[in-house]
């Protein structure tokens, strides 16, 4: 991957973790540059952002500050949701973090062209959120 693109995911990553970008502008920034899609793994602190043509680049994230809950609550991962669409009071991302792994959230994949984000538990459970229209 080349250096721009390379900056460009950590500028995203750096947005997020810093509630500077909301995800719909993260999503818009990243479709701009034939990005299509990324994977945090809270498991190992990493986010992997994914070209078209096949290139990706895996960069540190921050460690979510709770242990990933062994059940697998899809309610309690919506509600996190929600609260980030309508960026309630007080939300940020790494509070968003931890709440998603306090239900379980081990990873969460996003599909730009599938328009979708796919919660993923430590047994493999999921959790599909559909992008808003």
């Amino acid at each position: 991957m080349d250096a721009h693109r390379k900056s460009l995911a950590r500028t995203c990553l750096d947005g997020a973790e810093s509630d500077r970008m909301t995800f719909p502008q993260i999503v818009g920034t990243l479709m701009e540059e034939d990005f299509e899609g990324y994977a945090i793994d809270f498991r190992r602190a990493t986010a992997t952002y994914y070209l078209r043509d096949g290139d990706s680049v895996e960069l540190p994230t921050h460690k979510i500050d709770v242990s990933i809950a062994a059940t697998f609550d899809a309610a309690a991962i919506q509600v996190a949701v929600r609260e980030a669409q309508q960026l309630v009071p007080g939300y940020t991302y790494r509070g968003f973090c931890t709440k998603v792994a306090s239900a379980g959230c081990a990873a969460y994949i996003v599909s730009f062209p599938g328009r979708r984000v796919l919660y993923v538990g430590r047994t493999a459970e999921t959790h599909v959120e559909h992008f808003p229209d």
